[in-house]
């Protein structure tokens, strides 16, 4: 028994009915692209024929004053910004937010607790409301006394993580309530936490990879190196050197410090000089 074999006649490009059709349409074509008036335009022209051109008004419509009235309403309702402090006791903390902000925040503060620091991780909040040059700011710090500073300070994190969990669930209940608008809801969810290392270590202790670790991703960590001038400068290049080794080992990640424009920049500089 034998298998007959069934071909498909092939079909040559060449015996294409339609191609000399589609040659003459080509040909055709391109004569009258030679011949039309615009095929003499430069590309630059034909793109300036083809773009859109804004429209311009002989009276004001009053979308040109939507920054204006923007940059009013923020500057009447103002700012709010949470800031967290985290670090052992005697590390200069108080201090620095003191200076930062030019305020007495501790005024009030008795002497007594600078001695006998707390065993247990405590959360204290102050809330004090600053203005400059027009601009007013609702500044609260969040202050963690007793942090690393008990016999075990094994998970002394987790306080501080919880606080952190319940301003995230209180915003989010204000927001999502009824009756009451949003212009009356306060944030305040930690937008920035500074944490002060020791000036004595010579890197990443395991209290500091936990706490990091489990805050990376809940609030912009910044780790700030206390008292950094009792160090020279040296050793002061050389922690810092062991400290972002041993944050890209662990896979540590914190605040990533966005880049100004020219204009900030140079604010900056002239702060920085004043």
């Amino acid at each position: 028994m034998s298998f007959s074999s069934i071909s498909t006649p092939s079909t040559s490009i060449t015996s294409n009915p339609f191609a000399n059709i589609l040659r003459k349409q080509t040909s055709t074509t391109s004569t009258a692209t030679r011949d039309a008036p615009y095929a003499r335009l430069s590309r630059a022209s034909i793109e300036s024929l083809l773009s859109p051109k804004p429209l311009t008004f002989q009276e004001t419509i009053g979308f040109s004053t939507l920054p204006d009235q923007i940059h009013r309403k923020t500057l009447k309702r103002g700012f709010e910004f949470t800031l967290m402090v985290v670090g052992e006791h005697g590390l200069g903390k108080s201090t620095f937010i003191n200076t930062l902000f030019m305020t007495e925040l501790y005024a009030d503060r008795p002497p007594t607790a600078r001695l006998h620091p707390p065993k247990t991780v405590e959360i204290e909040t102050r809330t004090v409301e600053l203005e400059e040059k027009g601009v007013k700011l609702r500044l609260t710090v969040v202050d963690t006394p007793g942090f690393g500073d008990g016999m075990n300070s094994t998970e002394c994190w987790k306080p501080i993580l919880d606080f952190i969990d319940q301003q995230f669930l209180k915003y989010y209940q204000a927001e999502t309530s009824f009756g009451i608008e949003r212009k009356y809801v306060q944030d305040q969810r930690v937008h920035c936490c500074l944490y002060f290392l020791p000036p004595s270590i010579r890197g990443l202790r395991p209290i500091d990879r936990d706490f990091l670790h489990h805050l990376q991703h809940k609030v912009n960590v910044i780790p700030v190196i206390a008292k950094a001038d009792t160090l020279l400068k040296s050793e002061l290049t050389a922690l810092k050197k062991q400290l972002l080794s041993d944050i890209d080992k662990h896979g540590v990640q914190l605040y990533d410090f966005p880049e100004g424009d020219s204009e900030q920049d140079e604010d900056s500089q002239s702060l920085d000089k004043t």
